[in-house]
């Protein structure tokens, strides 16, 4: 059977396995490295015959048909297709354009030889570029570039190891890679060479040269990934689905989703994509990245997407997906890795299949699949062990000769160095089968840093300051000349005012941010080159303090509730807590949260029993708590409805008092509701109702009740109608006082304190009879209130019951006394506690007389009880004392009410709504470290009592917590050093100070260490003895008491440690401390070692002298200290700690500096036009400083006020220029070092003249001009007619030179020395005035001008006319 080999190519289906895809794969990457997949199988066709061995043929899709199959090159039984339906043939892909007529291909060289690669490009022109390793070439010694018309050329030179990577040239949007295999020399002599020329073996990029799409590919892991059964997501946050971490390969697309749940959600949410920690991907939206979002409406999700197209190496990083609601906020981290695209190769694999090409002594490669193997036709092939013929895989993919074993190599060293596009091509050329396990171990290995080569000191990781205040960023460069940038969240920072300011201080490079805000918090980089130094700066707010505290609130079911808090700064940010729960706006809006400037309220629209609890209001700088008591409301009734008596047509009034003025109720009458009317009114003022009924009649008697709405309360009494019966009396009827006791036992009437009193007592007698009422007072003497004759008598003991009827109506008394034919009415107005008594009212009349006695009983409130005392104060209770009220009001006393309060407050919030019975109460849910102040009421049936004085003030404390991190410090022979840290609470109590005590190991007795408490949070025990073993404690104590203890954990043995001395050298002393004459030094040296070490102090190898340099030594540093420095004290000073024969030693150099001398020999060398060159030596003495510069300064002789030319000038030579001509000039040079400018100049000796040149300039000679004028008259004089009585002036103007004398006239008549004119001259305007002209200043006025050149005049008329009004008074002063 004839057959011939075929290259084919071909997609495979997706109902195939991934596992038999995965052996398809490898067994295709061991044939080829392209990640395509190639399929061996026969083809019956005449033609050349394969000999050794079963025939290997690849299928060619324009070659036979599918039916054509005979026989797979493998076994049956391992094939890869269940079937040939299962194989569909792609279609032919067009391929596209390429600029390149001629690609270059992968080549080999020899390692120090050179190596060339050419192209060819269609047209001329074109610029082509190449790269290596991704970066551009650029034309050296090393790399020859050349371009002649079409044809473009890369010259590798002296071809190197590293030279072995993939290079690239590009035309336009064509792009072509290749390979450069470099080979040592002693291995390729060591090759024999093979029996028939062969072709170089080059990696093939296509037929075309380019290389081969990988769109389609999917490396065996994201296969098996994608088989597995997703699990369902549960919900996270408001997050249904986050995004998760992805990978893509450069130059491919991937998309990153998110799912948000929006049943719940009132508004569509609102998504931010970020890159890194700052960048938000908005702005970023183009070409390479979309942002989609949708809205599922069955599922009621939002779905947003993040679509990257055309990924680049640089869009790898973290990412952050920040989802916002009204009242939600959720947020989701993930990374993208981008890998290198996969290089691909020019490979010939045809040339591995022809007659040339053989295996060892002439053994043909066909039979590598039958023989080499030991399996036989029809058997089960193993494709690992396929695999792991490495020396049949070299042979096939390098066309390599030789037989001998390869050396031993890390090929852990190899995938560390190599791209992760290679890591699968190595893993398969090193017979790796566990890919996944290789790519896991991998990403364990840690790779090297590589030490910086631009920096010296980089940048901390982070940096801290406080808002308003400056920070400085500082960096060392290796090269003080490298460019360097500085960038904040990836953008350069440009120069902006005083805000970034950029410094450059010998290799020092510092960026200070002054005025630090939040808005410069960020991520910070400085760049030189490719390297980079990050940091973080974190801008820290002063803390916000509370200056108003939250108050306490006592309310009932129902009402509003409002906190409010107060800070110290405008729009700060507080944060609300109950009962230690942060509080936020929920959806049915309970909370409601309201910033007013500095004030900042919490509020409760409607109270309910769930919302009692300690609120607290947090800052960044304190807190501040309140309790909220929500009681069920509770309705008292201080006064209610009394029974009524009323006769025919009098007024009845029902009145009662609750406690809460808001209540409104409704009045019944036998259970109906009252209609009020005009005979009927019902009234609510403040706490009080009225029922009033004006006119009584039989209707009206019946029982009536008020009920309060919203309360089970009924008040009810009865209205008795009185109804009068006339019979028919005889004359001489005796009086009848009408009352029902009847005069057998006195009654009792009880009226409340401050109410109307008003007694109707019903009598009868003919005639009508005289009432007297009587009161006995305390020596029950009664006293006469009516009788006339009587009244004198007692006017002592009773002043305010007197007077008869006529009297008692015409007065403005309390007491009141009326008498009507059939009954008599005794009222008084605000009754108070001394009208209580016995009042005995008689009748006479000449029939007879008849008496009765009524007892008044008035009641009121209980006394204010006395302040209560408080006892057994705790962390948040107390026990509160009190005694009775010294007058209980004429009632017994119900109950009593304890109130609260905040010292500094002013709203008191009561602790009880049930009467308190007993004169103790436990008082619970105070807040620790407030003070409180405490009050009674007492309660009657009449009502409340005036509240008591306050209690003294109180706070509630508790004992603070043991101390914490209780160590010992340091040991010795005799003492012990303990250190511990404050307690985790200390309570309001604050806190006394601490004691120490210890105990020996075995016993039970704890000694005190010390007398009485310390503050300190560390102690040294003196005085123990060498050898003990003893237990310690600290307790920590304030008023409340002592906390509990902590003890050393295990028993410490009082043993002196020792310890090795070292000297911990600060980091600023490891380089030249650089100081000027007369600072103080003063360096600390801390170290270590036990027993306390012998220090010793050198300088340059001698000891120091004590008079000038000062040591101090203690048990952990030394101090040298310099009081004024001077320059001999520079040098190098060595210090040393001893313990026995262990030491350690350290060196500072110090460096004293001082201002240089001035520069020598300063002369002018030159002048020269506008220029003079100067010159100088460097000064005799450098301040012990290098001299970095020279300020150049000139001064013109004239003035000799000096002007610096250059500053900060390098070179011992300068051209000072733009003189000007004809001035001459001295220099003078100050030395410049890092202590500042020479106290003195150089000055050179001669002067600089700067010659006129040119022709001399003459000016020409003019005749003076004679600017002499005779005086005239630019506007005259004219007649004017005034009124008499008015002031008048009279104006004209004159020119002359020199200026001209004036002189006025009247008739002829010089008027300079009458007081009755004013004369003026303002740039040539003459005035003249006349104050109130009178007919007899009428005339001819004149105005001369005189000069030298000569003179003018010039006159005028002036008329005054005559005032008839001025004329008259005139003639009555006359006549006067």
């Amino acid at each position: 059977m004839n057959s011939k080999a075929y290259l084919g190519w071909f997609t495979l289906p997706d109902t195939w396995n991934p596992a038999i895809f995965i052996l398809a794969k490898e067994l295709c990457q061991v044939l080829c490295t392209v990640d395509k997949v190639v399929v061996l199988t026969t083809v019956e066709e005449q033609g050349e015959e394969l000999e050794g061995g079963l025939p290997v043929v690849f299928l060619w899709p324009g070659w036979g048909s599918w039916e054509s199959f005979s026989l797979f090159a493998l076994p049956v039984t391992s094939w890869l297709f269940t079937s040939q339906a299962d194989l569909k043939m792609p279609e032919p892909a067009k391929k596209p354009a390429s600029a390149f007529i001629k690609k270059p291909k992968t080549a080999e060289a020899i390692a120090g030889g050179v190596a060339v690669f050419e192209a060819e490009t269609e047209k001329t022109g074109i610029k082509v570029k190449w790269q290596r390793n991704g970066l551009e070439i650029t034309a050296s010694e090393k790399y020859v570039i050349k371009s002649e018309g079409n044809k473009h050329s890369l010259t590798i030179n002296d071809v190197g190891k590293e030279d072995d990577v993939t290079y690239a040239v590009i035309a336009g949007s064509s792009k072509v890679k290749f390979e450069l295999k470099v080979k040592e020399a002693e291995k390729m002599e060591e090759v024999p060479p093979p029996e028939a020329p062969s072709e170089p073996v080059v990696s093939s990029v296509s037929a075309e040269g380019e290389p081969a799409p990988t769109d389609g590919s999917k490396d065996p892991e994201s296969l098996l990934t994608e088989t597995q059964e997703k699990a369902p997501v549960d919900p996270i946050g408001i997050f249904v689905s986050r995004p998760q971490d992805g990978e893509v390969t450069a130059g491919g697309n991937i998309t990153f989703t998110a799912v948000v749940a929006g049943e719940s959600l009132l508004k569509k949410p609102s998504v931010k994509w970020f890159k890194g920690k700052w960048m938000d991907l908005a702005s970023k939206v183009g070409k390479h990245l979309q942002l989609h979002e949708t809205y599922d409406r069955n599922n009621k999700v939002y779905v947003f997407e993040m679509n990257i197209i055309e990924a680049k190496m640089t869009y790898a990083g973290g990412y952050r997906c920040e989802v916002t609601t009204k009242d939600k906020f959720d947020s989701c981290n993930f990374s993208l890795v981008v890998n290198e695209a996969p290089t691909t190769g020019d490979l010939d694999i045809r040339s591995a299949f022809r007659r040339s090409s053989m295996v060892g002594g002439g053994r043909r490669m066909t039979s590598a699949f039958s023989s080499v193997d030991g399996h036989e036709e029809g058997k089960e092939v193993d494709f690992s062990a396929l695999l792991r013929k490495s020396s049949f895989l070299r042979s096939v993919n390098r066309n390599e000769t030789k037989t001998e074993t390869r050396p031993e190599v890390d090929v852990w060293e190899i995938l560390r160095n190599a791209p992760p596009s290679e890591y699968e091509k190595i893993a398969f050329q090193y017979g790796i089968t566990d890919l996944r396990g290789m790519l896991k171990r991998l990403k364990r290995i840690k790779k090297e840093e590589k030490k910086s080569t631009s920096f010296v000191k980089r940048l901390e990781p982070a940096y801290q300051v406080d808002k308003g205040q400056k920070i400085k960023l500082v960096v060392e460069l290796a090269n003080p000349d490298d460019e360097v940038k500085w960038l904040k969240n990836g953008q350069e920072i440009q120069v902006s005012g005083s805000r970034y300011i950029f410094e450059a201080l010998g290799n020092k490079r510092i960026l200070t941010i002054n005025h630090c805000s939040l808005a410069d918090d960020a991520a910070y980089e400085c760049v030189i080159g490719e390297e980079k130094t990050f940091t973080e700066l974190f801008v820290r707010e002063a803390p916000i303090l509370i200056t108003r505290p939250l108050e306490d609130h006592l309310v009932m079911v129902g009402e509003r509730v409002e906190f409010e808090a107060e800070v110290s700064e405008e729009g700060a940010t507080v944060k609300w807590e109950k009962d230690g729960v942060e509080l936020t706006r929920e959806e049915a809006f309970k909370y409601r949260f309201k910033m007013d400037g500095k004030k900042h309220y919490l509020i409760i629209n409607e109270s309910t029993m769930e919302d009692s609890g300690h609120y607290k209001v947090k800052t960044n700088g304190g807190e501040s708590v309140a309790e909220l008591i929500v009681q069920e409301k509770k309705l008292e009734v201080y006064q209610s409805i009394a029974d009524l008596t009323v006769k025919a047509r009098d007024q009845a009034v029902f009145k009662c008092e609750v406690s809460d003025e808001n209540v409104k109720g409704i009045w019944l009458k036998n259970g109906k509701e009252v209609i009020p009317n005009e005979r009927i009114k019902i009234s609510h003022i403040g706490r009080i109702h009225k029922l009033t009924i004006d006119d009584v009649t039989p209707q009206d008697e019946a029982d009536y009740s008020f009920v309060p709405e919203g309360f089970a309360y009924n008040l009810s009494a009865h209205l008795r109608f009185l109804e009068i019966k006339i019979d028919f009396v005889p004359r001489q009827e005796p009086p009848k006082i009408r009352l029902d006791c009847m005069s057998q036992t006195p009654d009792t009437i009880t009226v409340v304190a401050g109410n109307k009193l008003r007694l109707d007592v019903p009598i009868s007698g003919d005639p009508v009879p005289t009432v007297i009422w009587q009161k006995a007072n305390k020596n029950k003497e009664m006293v006469l209130i009516n009788d006339k004759s009587k009244a004198t008598e007692t006017a002592d003991t009773c002043e305010d019951l007197k007077g008869e009827n006529k009297l008692l109506a015409d007065s403005n008394g309390r007491v009141h006394v009326e008498t009507y034919e059939d009954h008599c009415v005794f009222t008084i107005e605000g009754t108070e506690k001394k009208d209580e008594g016995v009042y005995k009212v008689t009748v006479q009349n000449p029939a007879g007389e008849d008496t009765a006695d009524i007892t008044v009983k008035v009641i009121d409130v209980p006394d204010p009880p006395e302040a209560p005392q408080i006892t057994d104060v705790g962390e948040d209770n107390c026990t509160v004392h009190w005694q009775p009220p010294k007058y209980d009001g004429g009632q017994p006393v119900l109950g009593y009410i304890l109130e609260r309060k905040k010292k500094k407050s002013y709203r008191w919030m009561r602790l009880n709504f049930d009467l308190l019975k007993d004169l103790t109460y436990e008082a619970k849910r105070m807040i620790e470290g407030v003070v409180y102040e405490m009050r009674i009421y007492a309660v009657n049936s009449v009502g409340m009592s005036r509240p008591s004085p306050a209690s003294q003030p109180f706070m509630p404390i508790a004992p603070p917590s043991e101390p914490t991190h209780f160590t010992v410090e340091d040991i010795s022979d005799t003492s012990v050093t303990l250190k511990w840290r404050p307690p985790e609470r200390i309570g309001a109590g604050g806190l006394d100070g601490y004691n120490v005590e210890y105990c020996k190991e075995g016993s039970t007795e704890w000694i005190p260490a010390l007398h009485g408490p310390i503050e300190r949070t560390s102690v040294i025990i003196k005085d123990l003895v060498t050898g003990d073993k003893l237990h310690f404690r600290v307790t920590a104590t304030n008023l409340a008491g002592t906390s509990q203890p902590a003890i050393t954990t295990e028993p410490i043995t009082i043993r002196e440690i020792l310890q090795h001395p070292k000297i911990w050298l600060p980091r600023n002393l490891r380089q030249t401390l650089l100081k000027k004459v007369g600072d103080t030094i003063n360096i600390v040296i801390p170290f270590q070692g036990k027993p306390r070490p012998k220090v010793i102090w050198t300088k340059d190898g001698q000891p120091l002298d004590s008079k000038e340099v000062a040591i101090r030594n203690s048990n952990t540093d030394s101090i040298l200290f310099i009081r004024k420095a001077e320059r001999h004290h520079s040098g190098t000073y060595e210090v040393e700690v001893q313990i026995e024969n262990m030491s350690d030693k350290v060196s500072i150099t110090m460096q004293i500096m001082d201002k240089p001398g001035p520069p020598q020999n300063v002369k002018i060398v030159d002048v020269w036009g506008f220029n003079a060159a100067l010159e100088w030596k460097p000064p005799q003495d450098d301040g012990n400083a290098q001299i970095t510069g020279y300020v150049v300064q000139k001064a013109d002789k004239k003035t000799m006020e000096w002007y610096t030319v250059f500053d900060h000038y390098r070179r011992t030579n300068c051209v000072v220029s733009e003189l000007i001509m004809g001035n001459e000039y001295y220099f003078r040079i100050f030395s410049v070092n890092l202590c500042g400018l020479s106290e003195n100049a150089g000055n050179t000796k001669d002067s600089a003249y700067i010659k006129k040149t040119g022709t001399v300039y003459k000016p020409p000679k003019y005749k003076e001009h004679d600017f002499a004028e005779a005086p005239r008259f630019t506007h005259p004089l004219s007649d004017r007619s005034v009124v008499a009585g008015y002031n008048a002036t009279l104006s004209c103007a004159v020119r002359g030179t020199p200026k001209p004398k004036i002189f006025w006239f009247k008739n002829k008549v010089d008027l300079s020395r009458d007081p009755k004119y004013r004369m003026f001259s303002k740039h040539g305007v003459l005035t003249l005035e006349i104050r109130k002209p009178s007919p007899f200043d009428a005339g001819v006025y004149t105005c001369k001008a005189v000069n030298e050149s000569g003179e003018t005049e010039i006159d005028c008329r002036l008329d005054v006319r005559d005032y008839p009004g001025i004329r008259t008074e005139m003639q009555k002063r006359v006549g006067n």
